[in-house]
């Protein structure tokens, strides 16, 4: 016991000579810098660089479990050919695509309708579950559809109450009312409407 109290006691010893010395004591190793994820590459644009990690954690969570996943390519419910989350670009119908490559056009079609929905309606801006509606409802609407919709209209008016009261009027696909359209409507105006 006594030589583990001399040895504690040198340690210590050492240690405060060497400040009072001046001696430098060894400096922690600087941390290394965060790793990328193995699907970075510089310049490409992201969705968290277009949005916001907070909007774009939302769209990444949401809209995959509104729109389903379909590794085959197929026709969807009105008839236009699909693959993946609900896209509609460059489809070959029965053609498996692979989780990367799904994730991969998530992502492309995510950043596609967020860029527009954030030129027509910059109020968005910082306004995290709105923009994160928005963004939903124009990829399962289109964004040309979303630009010119009242519910845009509504949001650049201030009026955003109003303007999440307007995606619920989105419910028909092909003049048809969709029971699966309904609630992913009730899903993104509760969205819209939290926080206001």
């Amino acid at each position: 016991m006594k030589n583990e109290q001399k040895s504690i006691f040198a340690v210590i010893l050492a240690f405060i000579v060497s400040i009072f010395v001046g001696k430098k004591t060894e400096e922690p190793a600087a941390p290394k810098p965060a790793e990328k994820p193995a699907s970075y590459v510089p310049g490409k644009k992201t969705l968290v660089g277009v949005v916001g990690a907070a909007v774009a954690a939302i769209l990444f969570q949401t809209v995959p479990i509104h729109e389903g996943e379909g590794r085959i390519g197929y026709l969807d419910p009105v008839g236009i050919a699909t693959k993946c989350y609900g896209d509609t670009t460059n489809v070959v119908v029965g053609k498996a695509y692979s989780e990367a490559e799904c994730r991969e056009s998530l992502e492309t079609q995510l950043i596609a309708h967020a860029e527009p929905v954030l030129k027509c309606t910059p109020v968005l801006q910082g306004k995290t579950n709105q923009l994160a509606a928005a963004v939903s409802l124009a990829y399962n609407i289109g964004a040309g559809a979303y630009c010119k919709s009242t519910a845009a209209k509504k949001f650049n008016a201030g009026d955003f109450a109003g303007a999440c009261a307007e995606f619920s009027r989105w419910t028909l696909a092909g003049g048809k009312q969709l029971p699966g359209l309904v609630k992913r409507r009730a899903e993104e105006r509760a969205l819209c409407e939290r926080g206001l």
